[in-house]
């Protein structure tokens, strides 16, 4: 038999006019800058007359072309980080030479290009791909595979806009050490939010690595104050505890201008809590010294405390009865005499509001603390003999009552102390003075 006569005595396969029109509706749910896609014009001349499997294997290269594109537009130095591969991707021709279907799937998911459910369909779509299209002694793969595998390539790729680009963190940060910076928060959320995790990370380093060092203008320590809050409140606490680390190092440096220096960018970003408590000690036990030492030096006692402030909710325990008792009695102050005023109470009038503060951030510990203060430290004892000392430490002992912390034995302590109708009984309770 001529090949004519074979060809004549076996026709070729065409399906039937409302599966064409299903598969043409298919074949134009994607973006319409894909429409004139090569890929999908082969797809479209082969799938009539049931070339399923030439049908995937082209439908799965439009699919790859697409994302290969969209990790290039998101960020191929991010693509690189992530992925680390033996050579870095520098161009679309790198793709084709390093770069499996599994890895950039899972690169483009990393980096923000596909979601979580995206990454998991496609991964499927890639071993249909490879099981029909690339092993030739399979079965025939069915019309019904076919649509399935080409609507959910058109669902998570080829209909999707592409994501927008990651901002240099060079040019960002060059960016913020200029006065053309924008101090607008949702600006900046928007900005820092869509940064992928392992550029997170790299900015706060960078950041932090700015703020301690020497060499840097006014404009960028103020943008970095404005900003790394906001940062920070999106990284995981892997990289927070990272930071803390960092600071730890630099307070064991010794060097006590660039202490200061990470010192105020840990409160900046409220971090204190991922430094340990040995760290905090270091920091907090010659403040916590000199506060008590100062009493009565108004001037002092406002720099000491605005100091102490940063630590207050993050007191190591070995600190908490000299920390708590300086401040009662910074408050409390003393009764005395003025020919210029009328008053008979002297205290730091700028250390006061802040040592109230300081209060509201009391934990249990921390009020049992007070009411040990209250009845153990002999100074306080004799200042809070006058009225007006007592009613400012009734002021401090409400606010630790509001707050429902403490022992029982605390807390009825407090409740006899805050109760001015019973005050007499309050003196016949606390333990003698020492002569």
């Amino acid at each position: 038999m001529s090949s004519q006569e074979l060809i004549a005595a076996s026709p070729i396969a065409t399906i039937d006019t409302d599966a064409v029109a299903h598969i043409s509706r298919e074949l134009g749910h994607v973006r319409e800058e894909v429409l004139d896609c090569t890929y999908l014009a082969e797809a479209k001349r082969v799938l009539p007359v049931k070339g399923y499997r030439s049908a995937i294997g082209s439908y799965w290269n439009a699919v790859v072309d697409d994302l290969r594109r969209k990790v290039m537009h998101r960020s191929l130095d991010l693509f690189n980080k992530e992925m680390k591969f033996r050579k870095p991707i520098e161009r679309y021709e790198d793709f084709q030479d390093h770069v499996t279907d599994h890895d950039l799937i899972e690169g483009a998911y990393k980096i923000g290009v596909l979601s979580w459910e995206a990454r998991k369909m496609l991964q499927q779509a890639r071993e249909t791909r490879n099981l029909f299209d690339g092993h030739p002694q399979s079965s025939e793969p069915g019309l019904l595979k076919t649509l399935s595998l080409i609507s959910d390539c058109n669902k998570y790729v080829l209909s999707e806009e592409f994501p927008p680009s990651i901002i240099d963190i060079s040019e960002l940060i060059a960016q913020m050490d200029s006065t053309s910076f924008s101090r607008n928060g949702l600006a900046v959320d928007q900005v820092v939010s869509d940064l992928p995790q392992i550029y997170k990370n790299e900015l706060i380093n960078r950041l932090y690595s700015s703020y301690e060092g020497e060499s840097i203008s006014s404009e960028l320590r103020g943008n970095i104050e404005f900003s790394a809050p906001i940062l920070w409140k999106g990284l995981t606490r892997e990289d927070k505890t990272q930071i803390g680390k960092r600071f730890e190092k630099t307070v064991l440096s010794g060097n006590s201008e660039r202490i200061a220096r990470g010192q105020d960018f840990m409160h900046h970003v409220s971090g204190m809590m991922y430094v340990t408590s040995a760290t905090r000690r270091i920091l907090i036990e010659p403040v916590v010294n000199s506060l008590a030492a100062a009493l009565d030096d108004w001037g002092e006692e406002a720099r000491l405390v605005a100091e102490l402030k940063g630590f207050s909710s993050f007191m190591p325990s070995e600190l908490l009865p000299e920390y708590v008792a300086a401040i009662t009695k910074t408050y409390v102050g003393y009764r005395g005499s003025s020919p210029q005023w009328s008053r008979t109470a002297f205290y730091s009038n700028a250390a006061a509001p802040i040592v109230k503060d300081m209060f509201e951030s009391f934990d249990t510990s921390a009020v049992d603390a007070f009411v040990d203060t209250v009845k153990s430290d002999q100074v306080l004892r004799r200042r809070i003999n006058s009225r007006g000392q007592l009613g400012r430490l009734r002021v401090l002992a409400q606010i630790l009552l509001d707050k429902g912390l403490g022992s029982e034995t605390s807390k009825t302590f407090l409740n006899l102390l805050v109760d001015e109708e019973r005050t007499g009984e309050l003196y016949t309770q606390l333990p003698k003075l020492e002569e």
